[in-house]
């Protein structure tokens, strides 16, 4: 049984009221529950094992736990763990102990479950194996960072993606004719463009969306003809600014970086300078960008374009000097001069090939033509005799045995 609001109030949040109460109505992330979907399958046979599900904030986690609460014949339990202690914790699972005694499932919804630490994950796993519990987390970090390995071998991980303004829109249109549960008694006309606006703007999070359209409905009087219209500039002070969905500590920051090297290394500059765009409005440290730069420009460019490393040290520099936000431009410039570069990793892959043989082969040894003989005793060891010195050849240039075995690490 579930222990979800299956009456919700008119006072509720509108997103909360039109929180899917079946599949059917649960929109987007068809990856995971399109038909035929393993999640899918076992959420429609009540056969159900232990999840962790993942994504940013408005996906669909919570909503996916009361769609499976309605469905299951079993005891569901909910439980935040930003407040949650042990002790109650701890209670949660006696009974779930009690109940598996009189034949009951219990599944246990644990919401933030990266705000647990280790011993209260640690409590989790001993009721997960044994089945006493069948535990659905949900969380807004990756789990793969947050959650104990242990936990996560006897769980299934699902990600939950940003929704599509598409499927955003369908949830918007929903609420706007549901007179049960959304804002159908309220006679609204949307203006063109108005509701678009909004998917747009939620950023994949359908709870943003709804909000502000609750706020557009309920702060916008009724005209003569007794409709609320709502226009595309009420839409976009509803809305207000979107939020970027970004965290630095979390895999958004990695993903973001990823996507930003790719982009240069592919030589792509309108989508590197987009990702860049992207780092610095949700306040990533411009030195951390800056020092990417800099490895891009000697790894993925090096000695095609050596102007690629001296912007991309000027602009490292130009933070430190000048500062944000206008040091922006010149990063700016040295990421669309990167991006544009030929592209050659020569002295990435020589420098490899040559520390890897530094790790796994006999060192060589330096030839005695080689070695310093500026000090006492060093003629007297055989030390410098015989070295050619390059510049008495035409040139500048001659054979000589520079080591033991011949190698070839830079590849032009």
């Amino acid at each position: 049984m579930s222990l979800f609001n299956k009456h919700e109030n008119i006072t509720d949040p509108l997103a909360y009221r039109m929180s899917p109460r079946t599949l059917d109505e649960y929109a987007g992330q068809e990856h995971i529950l399109g038909k035929g979907k393993l999640l899918r399958r076992a959420i429609e046979a009540d056969r159900i094992t232990s999840l962790i599900l993942y994504g940013p904030p408005g996906t669909g986690k919570t909503a996916l736990a009361q769609v499976i609460a309605n469905k299951t014949n079993a005891r569901f339990e909910w439980l935040n763990a930003a407040t949650v202690g042990l002790d109650e914790l701890r209670r949660v699972i006696k009974k779930a102990r009690d109940e598996k005694k009189t034949g009951t499932r219990t599944i246990l919804f644990l919401d933030e479950i990266h705000r647990f630490n280790k011993l209260q994950q640690d409590a989790l796993l001993p009721d997960v194996e044994e089945g006493n519990i069948t535990l659905i987390a949900a969380t807004v970090e990756n789990p793969f960072f947050y959650v104990n390995s242990a936990l996560l071998s006897r769980s299934q991980v699902f990600e939950l993606k940003p929704l599509l303004t598409e499927e955003i829109l369908k949830i918007l249109n929903r609420a706007l004719t549901d007179k049960e549960r959304g804002v159908g008694n309220l006679n609204i006309s949307p203006e063109k463009g108005s509701l678009e606006h909004i998917a747009k703007m939620a950023d994949g999070d359908a709870r943003k969306a709804l909000s502000a359209l609750e706020i557009a409905a309920l702060t916008t009087q009724p005209g003569e003809n007794g409709k609320i219209l709502i226009t595309k500039e009420i839409a976009e002070e509803s809305i207000q600014k979107k939020a970027i969905v970004y965290d630095k500590k979390g895999d958004q920051h990695y993903d973001t970086i990823s996507a930003f090297i790719k982009s240069m290394r592919g030589s792509d500059p309108d989508a590197a300078i987009y990702y860049l765009a992207k780092m610095l409005y949700a306040g990533e440290d411009p030195r951390f960008i800056a020092r990417r730069v800099v490895i891009c420009a000697a790894e993925d460019v090096g000695l095609k374009d050596p102007m690629a490393l001296v912007l991309a040290i000027s602009a490292l520099k130009a933070i430190e000097f000048v500062g944000m936000p206008e040091a922006r431009i010149p990063l700016a410039e040295a990421v669309i001069y990167i991006a544009n570069a030929p592209k050659g990793n020569a002295a990435y892959i020589a420098i490899e090939e040559a520390m890897k043989d530094i790790a796994e082969e006999e060192t060589m040894e330096v030839p005695d033509h080689l070695k310093g003989s500026n000090y006492p005793g060093a003629k007297k060891l055989g030390h410098g005799t015989g070295y050619k010195y390059p510049h008495d050849y035409p040139e500048g240039k001659v054979e000589q045995e520079y080591l033991k075995k011949k190698k070839k690490y830079y590849k032009p």
